[in-house]
């Protein structure tokens, strides 16, 4: 103290001194505690997953009038869906809540916000993780499927996709296939239906061109060839529109499943942190 000022003076002008706040040195994100919430919850989702795929498996059956109908299975895939996202994101974001470090000098709204995005990280990590590795087995499968295509069917397999129409066109004849081409011819007209749908319509000499192959394959006019070509085409569009709408519909279930599963985690997170601000040492 200088020897010049009061003491009751100096405290008054050290009291008088404006406090700098200190900003700290560490995240608000406990990394350590996201990731390891976040790999619990993809365990648990993909374990949840397989549990609910036996369920499925054992409930449907290949006889008239047993296991379940097809509308139960998918509402029982969809209820299932949700309680798996809402526990596997739950159990991740509470673990990452309770095992994050304590924040000492931190407002409680700041504690609770921090809590809450420590959650829902969790979740976005485990969401992708658990995509990731469903995308990597799928496409395991789908190439294992092709590589036995290739070796059982290499002529099928030489060209595919929709530029294998346009091949098809281009070595297309008037006499009629041989019998025992039969897959040939059969895989050649799926394309040709394949390339009318994408057309919107098919074109007139695919029409006439797919019309002679299957008069002269079944022993029917082709007048009647084209109506029966008219028919599957109905038909097969309309379960395009169905699948498609089964389709959308899945969609949307699994986007609302996903919004419960953030706010399961982020919820459970701030669950989680409250009570490891609670425990006190020993």
């Amino acid at each position: 103290m200088p020897s010049d000022l009061h003491p009751v003076e100096y405290v008054e002008r050290r009291t008088d001194t404006p406090h700098t706040p200190v900003e700290a040195h560490s995240s608000g994100v406990s990394w350590g505690a996201v990731i390891g919430g976040a790999v619990v919850a993809a365990a648990i989702y993909l374990i949840l997953l397989a549990l609910g795929a036996g369920f499925e498996l054992s409930a449907i059956s290949p006889w008239a009038g047993a296991g379940l109908s097809a509308t139960a299975l998918g509402g029982a895939a969809i209820a299932w869906l949700f309680v798996s996202e809402i526990i596997a994101s739950g159990l991740g974001g509470y673990l990452t809540g309770r095992l994050r470090t304590k924040w000492t000098s931190v407002h409680n709204d700041e504690v609770f916000f921090r809590d809450t995005a420590n959650g829902f990280l969790a979740w976005a990590v485990a969401l992708v993780a658990s995509a990731a590795f469903l995308s990597s087995a799928a496409a395991m499968m789908t190439g294992r499927t092709a590589q036995e295509r290739a070796v059982t069917e290499p002529a099928a397999a030489a060209v595919s996709g929709p530029e294998a129409y346009f091949v098809d066109a281009l070595f297309r004849s008037s006499r009629p296939a041989p019998e025992n081409q039969d897959a040939v011819v059969r895989a050649e007209a799926g394309r040709i239906i394949a390339n009318g749908l994408r057309q919107d319509q098919m074109p007139p000499a695919d029409q006439n061109y797919l019309a002679q192959t299957i008069a002269a394959r079944t022993g029917i006019t082709q007048a009647e060839a084209e109506q029966r070509m008219s028919d599957v085409m109905t038909q097969v569009r309309q379960s395009a529109d169905q699948a498609r709408k089964t389709t959308a519909r899945a969609l949307l279930w699994l986007f609302v499943s996903l919004l419960a599963g953030a706010f399961s985690a982020s919820i459970a997170a701030t669950i989680g942190g409250r009570q490891r601000d609670q425990v006190r040492a020993a």
